[in-house]
């Protein structure tokens, strides 16, 4: 096969060596990821407001077509706890009055969502991503992990909570009707929470979402608990689902466009950054870019065969490397498991409780909080701590939406700080040697009269102008400096307003018998000093190939060379 294939261009790039070896890799991983992906694809299409099945449906199609164009070869994609909370918030605060209204919204979502994906796939904005900094992701993951975790109290304690996904109206309404709860469903979710915690800890070869799931419905079917008031599944219609085009209309597609904006970002970024983890564990690449396409074609196409939103799972993703997975064929190989389930086995979930999926997702959203993390954060960079805090709060607090918004205008907030207020160090000459160093942080760095060298680290533009004005200024004052050389090696980029602050500071310098260097500037800043004509009002004999280079020209026209060549290295 792999002869034969590797002449055949437009096959996945998995088949084009592939062999039996990777083969039962592959089938093992697959059906392994299919068995946990049954339970969790139903209990995920719950928690997004739609019908156990349509978990199932979403398993099929979009898995089948990351098999054949994803760039990783161990990420498990399908349905995810997370998306389908965005999905649920999102379709909620439209307030729509029936089922079929919810579904007909949700297959919108998934395509405006695909087809947000492949335009940012096909614009090459695969860097958008970037805006969802780490911070920010911990933070909305944590908070977004207790808003799925508890909007399944419902589930877990058999009462009516309502549609509020608000964890602070859930919980004063689930201690309002905790009289109310009923205590088979309770115990049923509290046994399924203990079987799948166990088998995470003490047996994590062992299936625990299946066995959960089996053991609780041969429990309702012994002792009739359905007819006792546990809520299950019920009937679910056997087969492949219709192919059919999502409806929608220009409100519902302007009322969405939050929803889907953040839900292919959110997406997107899990997929990246668990990509990457299991492409650099294994010595491989992924490719940014074809991941939106890929993403956002599963998305689109999906939406025409029932699917909800998808994604890449984390969960199903550490369980498909543990199996042994070798290529991304082994989505299509868990897919195939789906579509049997589907065909043949449906009838065996009409007794299914509706807690054990409470269960399922509460276990898998409460892993996400991670702690650790935060704390990491706080101790390494606290503003990357703080952010975090206060994205998990706003999440918490105000919503899905909001929170993301929050976090990304915080992190923004963070960056423009950084960006104005440059560190700008002032150098000075490290005898016998021709380097230059910050005079705060070595002791042997001297200073010359007359001379101020600062090197700015940081890119010079309208953020930082005005700043880096004020630096030069107070520091000719405050040495009384005729010299003023600007070690620009660390510059890689100037903007128009800098230019002007540039020209306006160089008058400035001129008039009061100051004159203004550049060492070690690189060719772009220099191509951009040269085209404003800001290089020529300076003067093209300003400008030197290092600090060393300039201060030398500077001392020899004073006179002072010997000064300088005293103490630098001989030869």
């Amino acid at each position: 096969m792999s002869a034969s294939g590797s002449q055949i261009p437009f096959l996945p790039e998995w088949l084009r060596d592939y062999d039996r070896s990777r083969f039962s890799g592959d089938l093992i991983a697959g059906i392994t990821v299919g068995v946990v992906l049954v339970p969790q694809g139903m209990a995920y299409a719950l928690l997004a407001g739609v019908p156990p099945v349509y978990g199932l449906y979403a398993s099929l199609i979009p898995l089948l077509i990351y098999a054949l164009f994803g760039s990783s070869r161990h990420l498990a994609v399908g349905i995810v706890a997370i998306d389908s909370l965005i999905v649920a918030a999102g379709i909620a605060a439209m307030a729509p009055d029936t089922p079929a209204e919810i579904l007909a919204l949700t297959f919108s979502l998934a395509l405006m969502v695909g087809l947000i994906q492949i335009l940012m796939g096909l614009l090459r904005f695969g860097f958008v991503v970037n805006i969802l900094s780490r911070p920010v992701i911990t933070g909305f993951t944590s908070a977004a992990a207790i808003v799925i975790g508890l909007s399944q109290l419902k589930h877990l304690l058999g009462v009516n909570l309502g549609r509020n996904l608000n964890v602070f109206s859930l919980l004063g309404e689930a201690v309002e009707k905790f009289g109310e709860v009923h205590i088979p469903t309770f115990v049923i979710g509290l046994l399924g929470m203990g079987i799948l915690i166990l088998c995470r800890k003490r047996y994590p070869s062992v299936p625990g979402p299946l066995l959960a799931v089996v053991l609780s419905t041969v429990a309702v079917i012994l002792l009739q608990l359905d007819e006792g008031g546990v809520a299950v599944v019920g009937a679910i219609s056997s087969g492949l689902p219709d192919l059919s085009a999502p409806a929608f209309s220009l409100e519902s597609m302007k009322a969405l466009l939050p929803t889907a904006l953040t839900l292919s970002l959110v997406q997107f970024m899990g997929v990246i950054s668990l990509g990457k983890v299991f492409a650099a564990r294994h010595g491989y690449q992924i490719q940014p870019n074809r991941e939106l396409m890929v993403l956002g074609t599963m998305n689109a196409v999906g939406s025409f065969f029932q699917s909800i939103p998808v994604s890449g799972s984390y969960s199903r993703s550490a369980v498909n490397v543990h199996s042994g997975a070798q290529t991304s064929f082994s989505n299509a190989i868990a897919a195939i498991l789906v579509g049997l389930v589907l065909l043949f086995l449906t009838p065996l979930f009409s007794s299914l409780p509706i807690p054990i999926f409470a269960s399922i997702i509460m276990v898998s959203a409460f892993g996400l909080i991670d702690v650790k993390e935060v704390r990491y954060l706080l101790k390494t960079k606290a503003i990357d701590g703080v952010i975090a805090l206060v994205t998990f709060a706003a999440t918490l607090s105000l919503g899905i939406h909001q929170g993301v918004l929050v976090g990304v205008g915080m992190s923004v907030i963070a960056v423009m700080y950084r960006i104005s207020r440059p560190n700008v160090a002032v150098l000075g000459h490290l005898p016998n040697t021709r380097s230059f160093r910050d005079v705060e942080n070595h002791a042997m760095a001297r200073e010359f009269e007359g001379v101020l060298i600062l090197r700015i680290d940081a890119s010079f533009s309208f953020a930082n102008a005005d700043r880096l004005r004020y630096v030069i200024t107070t520091g000719v004052q405050e040495r009384n400096a005729r010299a003023i050389i600007i070690d620009a090696s660390t510059v890689n980029d100037l903007d128009s307003t800098a230019l002007a602050v540039l020209s306006d500071t160089n008058k400035s310098l001129r008039a009061n018998g100051a004159e203004l260097f550049f060492a070690g500037a690189r060719q772009p800043v220099l191509e951009v000093l040269n085209a404003s004509g800001v290089s020529a009002e300076i003067g093209g004999d300003h400008f030197f190939l290092s600090p060393h280079r300039a201060l030398l020209h500077i001392l020899a026209s004073w006179g002072r060379e010997a000064e300088y060549r005293a103490i630098m290295p001989q030869g």
